[in-house]
């Protein structure tokens, strides 16, 4: 007989990809320093190998960037952990939130477990193609994904509570900014050579930025193919 309320193998993983592994990355997260159970939880909850290549689930519960094609790459889960913390600690409580930068949908799915309303955008179409796969996966479907440049955000979609960006921008994108509510967080790498995540808080009297950790993404390009 099988038990129903046993999840898939594929969901659980085996070997170097078992909750056992799983459990080790959530506490490598905690003693970095993220604190929230719910965003931990929330990353505990996905099967991460789920979306990277078959030939590197092996590494998906490491701390590393892994390739996703494209030349794009899957963040690393401690720095997926600090960007959503930052942004489900906001003081506006956020519940809408856009992703510029959706790659594989691993960022989308622990969005989708936290917030409300979660839009992303994705400027390479086989790119989407794969998150919408992997997010159907997982089973986290709510998630509203749209192929273009991210630069423009979704303008007939805002105002969004909270904006994130997965890709290293030169400058804070004005359209995105416009698309954010007053009282709102972005959260977004800046910089080419040398890069810093961005905590970008938007008051009735301007905008508040906070330069914190040093981290490395993949440049957000415009256009889309």
């Amino acid at each position: 007989m099988v038990d129903r309320m046993t999840p898939p193998s594929h969901l659980v993983g085996t070997g170097m990809t078992s909750p056992r592994t799983r459990t080790r990355m959530i506490e490598r997260m905690r003693d970095s320093g993220i604190q929230d159970e719910r965003v931990l939880n929330a990353i505990a909850d996905l099967p991460r190998h789920l979306f990277v290549e078959n030939a590197l689930a092996h590494r998906a519960y490491d701390d590393d960037a892994l390739p996703i094609g494209h030349g794009q790459t899957i963040s690393q889960p401690q720095t997926v952990g600090r960007m959503t913390e930052l942004l489900l600690n906001a003081p506006n409580a956020p519940r809408k939130i856009l992703e510029i930068g959706t790659g594989c949908g691993y960022q989308t799915a622990v969005l989708v477990k936290l917030f409300g309303e979660v839009y992303s955008m994705e400027r390479i179409a086989a790119l989407l193609d794969k998150a919408r796969a992997h997010l159907r996966a997982v089973k986290l479907v709510r998630a509203r994904l749209v192929h273009g440049d991210g630069h423009l955000g979704l303008p007939e979609c805002a105002p969004f509570d909270g904006i994130i960006m997965t890709a290293a921008a030169t400058h804070i994108p004005e359209a995105l900014l416009d698309q954010l509510v007053v009282g709102g967080r972005m959260i977004l790498p800046i910089g080419t050579q040398e890069q810093h995540l961005w905590m970008i808080d938007k008051h009735a009297s301007g905008i508040e930025k906070t330069q914190l950790d040093p981290v490395r993404f993949v440049p957000l390009l415009p256009g889309a193919i």
